[in-house]
């Protein structure tokens, strides 16, 4: 293995996302007034964007909402693969659902690389569109035989693939098996263009305005933060961890997972593909082009939100992967990204629940977002307008698989319960006179745990480290500089603001003057 070492593979400083400093963006105003709409959707995403661009385009009138910036969450901080091949995934889900419906989920999956593919060639989209091979490689012995297995359900649900045996990098590998005709984008120069359309269509897009709650009598209606709201027929909730629950306790039926990336140029010229480990830590890459120059997606180092090792460690687990294995000359940007799971690994899109069938969500798409994000809009769509639509059943949130959806709850549950109790018995042995410049961490404030991060000018934030959504104790995230909730995925900024739910209430901070 080739083993590189070069001054300008130190870990950029700050974690951002290529792809939002590499494309203007409108900008929206904050919604100051109650309003109308026959559809609400919350959550500017790809779910939420592509959405309102299919409702617009039927005529629809539609309102969308982000609690922040467009296009500042999951979408933006993704590794943009359009692909059917979410992992080692086929024979698991024969195993619990047959070959009919796993059938179903691979063509839910390749109608939305055909949707991508479409709209780019008609609205002539520059965003850097190429068809590419998903490969995914085993190393060990046991992985091997998942990826044999895994092959051998592609032949069984007719997924034209190649079985080999090496990828062109120095990683020795057994079973290479390769997904043929997927695809790799630019997701925020793809999604731009929708936003355009969008408002050309009448829709009416806000940024800024955090939807907190919903009236479900007499009238359906989105309540924000500041008091405004929207009256609608529909919600669609797209913002990532439904914003509202509904009594379908999605916090007990999904858990979160955060993984980080790398964009740094190598050695040789990139071989083309998109790969993707089947042994962990997971591994991941495929090219990318940064002003005319080629560079390499380095992903994966996956682990549940708020546990885990030091978060930097994560990124400089790839570093190293990208140094010993591709010949890493530079790294531009880092950045993470939180991903959630349901209880059997299928998205819940559809009805929040049976008794509230005008709020529809769309969630847990694992890390396989730009495929599972653009085919839930379509179906939304067709909900909304009362079309047919094949997949509806299938990823219904209401539905429940005895295996594995029974065993992974309460294995989830026990932990959260686990990480509850755990947090509750720790006792901090710092204060905030310990800490270094820019560096956060649990101490004691007047004999009580806390939450402090001191910045590079010195300044202090101190909030109280309880999660306001379930009470867990937070943990610091120092790779993101936030408090991390082990729970339920809640993340908060050194100030307490919520930056993931299913939290909607800020942390309570700490006057330590």
């Amino acid at each position: 293995m080739m083993n590189v070492q070069n001054d300008n593979n130190e870990l950029p400083k700050s974690p951002e996302p290529y792809w939002r400093q590499s494309v203007d963006l409108p900008s929206f105003e904050k919604l100051t007034h109650d309003i109308e709409a026959e559809v609400c959707i919350v959550g500017g995403g790809i779910t939420g964007i592509t959405t309102a661009y299919e409702l617009t385009q039927a005529g629809v009138k539609v309102v969308l909402i982000d609690a922040d910036h467009l296009l500042n969450g999951t979408t933006g901080h993704t590794t943009a693969k359009l692909t059917a091949q979410h992992g080692i995934i086929y024979d698991e889900f024969i195993n619990h659902f047959g070959v009919e419906k796993t059938k179903l989920y691979y063509e839910a999956s390749t109608d939305a690389i055909h949707y991508v593919k479409n709209l780019v060639s008609q609205k002539r989209i520059e965003c850097d569109f190429k068809t590419q091979d998903a490969i995914i490689y085993s190393i060990s012995d046991a992985d091997d035989q998942k990826v044999r297995k895994e092959y051998a359900a592609y032949e069984r649900l007719g997924i034209p693939n190649e079985l080999k045996n090496s990828i062109p990098f120095s990683i020795e590998t057994q079973s290479v098996l390769a997904m043929k005709e997927q695809a790799q984008f630019h997701p925020l120069q793809y999604l731009n263009t929708l936003l355009t359309e969008i408002v050309n269509n009448g829709g009416q897009i806000f940024e800024h305005t955090v939807a907190v709650d919903v009236e479900e009598t007499p009238e359906l209606k989105v309540i924000t933060k500041e008091g405004p709201k929207i009256k609608c027929n529909y919600i669609v909730a797209a913002s990532h961890f439904p914003f509202y629950d509904a009594k379908g306790f999605y916090f007990s039926r999904m858990y979160a997972e955060r993984s980080y990336v790398l964009a740094a140029k190598i050695d040789a010229p990139y071989p083309g593909g998109m790969y993707y480990s089947s042994d962990s830590p997971k591994r991941s890459l495929r090219s990318v082009t940064i002003k005319g120059q080629e560079y390499v997606l380095i992903s994966g180092d996956g682990h549940k939100t708020g546990q885990g090792k030091n978060t930097k460690e994560h990124y400089e687990a790839l570093q190293t992967f990208g140094e010993q294995v591709l010949g890493m000359k530079e790294i531009a940007y880092r950045w993470s990204a939180q991903d959630l799971y349901t209880l059997d690994k299928m998205p819940y899109i559809g009805h929040i629940t049976e008794n509230s069938p005008r709020i529809l969500i769309a969630t847990g798409y694992r890390k396989w977002g730009m495929t599972n994000g653009t085919f839930a809009a379509t179906l939304l769509k067709d909900i909304i307008l009362e079309n047919d639509n094949k997949y509806k059943e299938l990823f219904s949130p209401s539905r429940f698989v005895a295996d594995p959806s029974l065993k992974k709850f309460i294995t989830t549950n026990f932990d959260v319960a686990g990480h509850l109790i755990e947090g509750k018995l720790e006792r901090p042995t710092r204060e905030i006179k310990d800490l270094k410049l820019d560096e956060g961490a649990v101490v004691t404030v007047n004999g009580e745990r806390a939450g402090a991060y001191k910045d590079e000018q010195g300044n202090v934030y101190c909030v109280d480290t309880t999660c306001t959504h379930m009470k867990c104790e937070l943990e610091w995230n120092d790779g993101e500089r936030s408090w991390d909730c082990p729970c339920h995925g809640s993340r908060f900024s050194v100030k307490g603001e919520v930056l993931e739910g299913p939290a909607d209430k800020p942390l309570k901070q700490i006057n330590v003057n």
